[in-house]
């Protein structure tokens, strides 16, 4: 639901434009107006999420991003299209990283390549099953129903079932191993050391970085910010151009785009896991990396 709540923009642009009359330029723009909400209050997320505790802090991006994204539907302006998107990564800012975050409370370093495989296969998941789910919308709800068009009940339903997610997590989550009421004396005792010895098998140098100055300095975060930077920059122009392009080649039925648009993200869920399986039982990084 957080990818989707992210990229839905770009099947709700199949209307959206026309209906507002809004240019290529406002969409990209509003497309990629997200990251600067979502970079520049990413690490004071994350601040707070040490302060509050996982599992309220993330309820709480949840609920705001599912309001924020089904909020989308009132817009009618290019300036109310930037708003709602820069707020929508601001409040999204905190949930990949803490998450990943979290994880570190809960499995060893050799468990998290298929640990985080799992976690972001979600993404092509919700490309898998969003595409012909936001399709499905678009032809459905195509005569108006309830005085709303298609592209605004997209944003509805696919922006308040994040809403009772949030709510969920507050029952459902523990901030760690110790607080886990549905884990055993043993299972606690035995996972905590797990964690514990993975800490003392940390490689010489791999020392905690205690002040912003000295992450900003370090030649290693700008280095795997510059991948990551790559990765993604070809990864969303996919998801917020795919069922445009789809359309651009002839496929004019909403339903079929969807259906079409789900193809990639298939083999994406398939070879994340694989990948990352493969990464774990290699105790290898660099290459997984790399060739993919």
């Amino acid at each position: 639901f957080n990818y989707l709540d992210r990229v839905n923009v770009g099947f709700a642009k199949l209307e959206m434009l026309d209906a507002l009359q809004l240019s290529e330029t406002v969409y990209g723009l509003g497309a990629g107006i997200f990251f600067i909400g979502y970079v520049t209050f990413g690490v004071p997320s994350n601040l707070i999420l040490h302060r509050l505790g996982a599992r309220r802090w993330i309820a709480i991006m949840m609920m705001a991003w599912g309001a924020l994204s089904a909020c989308m539907l009132f817009v009618t302006t290019p300036t109310e299209f930037y708003v709602l998107r820069f707020f929508t990564g601001v409040a999204e800012a905190g949930f990949f990283p803490g998450m990943v975050l979290y994880f570190t409370k809960w499995f060893p370093s050799h468990k998290r390549g298929q640990v985080m495989a799992l976690f972001m296969s979600a993404i092509p998941v919700s490309g898998l099953l969003g595409g012909p789910l936001s399709g499905w919308m678009l032809s459905h709800f195509a005569n108006g129903q309830g005085g709303m068009a298609a592209w605004q009940w997209l944003f509805l339903l696919q922006g308040l079932p994040t809403v009772f997610l949030g709510l969920a997590a507050l029952f459902y989550l523990n901030d760690g191993v110790a607080q886990a009421s549905w884990l055993g004396a043993h299972e606690k005792a035995a996972l905590q050391e797990e964690l514990a010895r993975d800490e003392r098998e940390r490689p010489p140098g791999a020392t905690a970085v205690h002040s912003l100055r000295a992450l900003l300095l370090d030649r290693h975060v700008w280095m795997l910010g510059f991948i990551y930077f790559s990765i993604k920059m070809g990864a969303y122009a996919i998801n917020f151009w795919l069922p445009s392009i789809i359309r651009e080649l002839g496929f004019e039925d909403v339903g079929t785009v969807g259906w079409l648009s789900a193809i990639p993200y298939l083999f994406a869920c398939v070879f994340m896991v694989i990948v990352g399986r493969s990464a774990d039982r290699l105790r290898e990084r660099r290459w997984h990396l790399s060739a993919p």
